[in-house]
Parts: structure tokens; sequence; C-alpha cells
């Protein structure tokens, strides 16, 4: 799928309004502070993706909160760590040791809050912004393969995906994530034809 500049700039400010918000509500929560960016966003099919993010991500196994959406338009929405990664994020949120029995108990408890608050301020944003009803599902978590998380639904290869790579720098650590929005078959057409209902307002 192409876009135009204009419309890639719209999206891109949207999701960075959401992840905005959710670095305020996070460092709120949280002693260790956070701070979020979104160096690009990327739009495509499940097969423009699969191979890029097995990379980026490493190993089969990944970490991630999911979260359904539906209304004005439908999909998944998930906030994606590689393994690693997500221990070491909650092991510096929570101040556990890394290795310790508890750790992954305590890793699921805090990915879940962190994708909740991430996923509903981007969701929330696009929501908003472009005036469209929005119903969520209860996130949850689970660890899956790359090519199970973006190949949903009965028409997996016509769905759109949007991927944001996130950036978490906590204490001089970086964290990398992805942002994905996989949108339904027809959902995507209406998401731009909100946006543009709204650039030309």
């Amino acid at each position: 799928m192409n876009l135009t500049p204009d419309q890639i700039d719209a999206i891109q400010e949207i999701v960075n309004i959401g992840v905005g918000r959710a670095a305020s509500v996070l460092n709120e929560m949280l002693e260790a502070p956070i701070r979020l960016q979104v160096p690009y966003i990327k739009i495509g099919s499940p097969l423009d993706f699969q191979s890029e993010m097995e990379t980026r991500l490493g190993g089969e196994q990944v970490a991630a909160v999911r979260q359904d959406f539906s209304g004005s338009f439908s999909g998944l929405a998930e906030l994606v760590f590689p393994t690693d990664s997500a221990s070491i994020l909650a092991a510096v949120l929570t101040g556990e040791e890394l290795g310790t029995p508890d750790l992954d108990a305590v890793r699921i408890g805090t990915l879940s809050e962190i994708g909740n608050i991430l996923i509903n301020s981007v969701i929330g944003s696009i929501s908003n912004v472009l005036n469209q009803r929005l119903d969520y599902a209860i996130p949850s978590y689970i660890e899956d393969t790359v090519e199970n998380l973006i190949n949903v639904g009965d028409n997996q290869q016509e769905n759109t995906i949007l991927l944001a790579q996130t950036q978490f720098f906590i204490e001089q650590l970086q964290i990398r994530g992805d942002i994905i929005l996989v949108f339904e078959v027809g959902s995507f057409d209406v998401l731009l034809d909100a946006i543009a209902m709204l650039t030309t307002v």
C-alpha cells in the first residue's frame, strides 16, 4: 500500500500523541523515569513485515500484550518485545533481579500494565483525534511467534499492518519494542478516510 507523505505524517503525529500521553502516565506511576519515542512507522501487509520483525526481535518466541478493538474500524493492537528485553524492562521497573523465580510472574503483570497504558493511549488518540468511536477488549499477555502475532483473522494477508517502532529510554537503558496495529480488511481505508476528512476541515 502506497501512502502519501501527508498521510504518513498524519498517522505519525497521531501515534506520537498517544505515545506522549502514555509516557506521562507511566512517569507518574513508576519510580524509574521513562521516555518514549517513535522513530518511524511503516504500513504494509503481514507478508511485508514477518521476515523483518523476526530478524529484529530475534528468536522464535516474543512477548506481547494484545488488545482487540472494534467500532468505526476494527482489528487488534499489540505491544511486542523480544523476550530478553521484556525481562530486562520488567526487572528495571520492579527492582527484581534477573533470573529470580518471581520475575516471570512480575514480568507478566508489569508488561501487561505497560501494554495496557501504551495501547490504550495510542488507540484512544486515534479515536479522539479522528472523532471515531472505538471499543476495547481486555488486554492479554502472550508469548508466541511473530508469524502468529501478525497473521490473524480469516483473511490474514488482506489485513493492513501499521508498525510503529517504539524506543523506551530508562536510566540510560535503551529497550526497543514494537507497537503493531492490525487493521481488518477495509478498516484501514476507513482510517484514511477519517484522516482525509480531518485534514480538509
